[in-house]
């Protein structure tokens, strides 16, 4: 078992930055890979980043390419989401996920162990 704990959410303007944490504990020593979600109110859980356990290789949503960028502490087992050029569409709850499936990607279904996210809210 993993557990994952979010943190860093909150209110920012548009045009504004955040980073989020994910710091996992349990059974940390197993190679996760690892990811981040977001669920707006009345809408899908998105697929917003992914990251290899060794971190070499990420992915993207299209929503979010060339202004959140995503990376992990293994050391510290830690994983990070620098958000910049906020925009009021990126408010929603930010969830860090773990999957012992190999480059899961945006796959939601492959991702085994959930945080309790985060709120994110970007003022226009």
């Amino acid at each position: 078992q993993v557990q994952l704990v979010e943190s860093g959410g909150g209110l920012v303007q548009a045009g504004g930055s955040l980073r989020l944490s994910c710091a996992a504990s349990g059974r940390t020593f197993i190679p996760y890979e690892m990811g981040w979600f977001r669920q707006a109110p009345g809408k899908e859980r998105e697929f917003v980043a992914a990251i290899t356990w060794s971190g070499d290789r990420t992915q993207y949503g299209d929503s979010v390419k060339g202004r959140f960028t995503i990376s992990r502490d293994v050391p510290k087992n830690t994983m990070y989401l620098q958000m910049n050029s906020l925009k009021p569409e990126d408010t929603a709850v930010y969830y860090c996920a773990a999957s012992k499936y190999n480059n899961p990607g945006p796959n939601l279904r492959l991702y085994a162990y959930w945080g309790q996210g985060t709120q994110v809210t970007v003022s226009s």
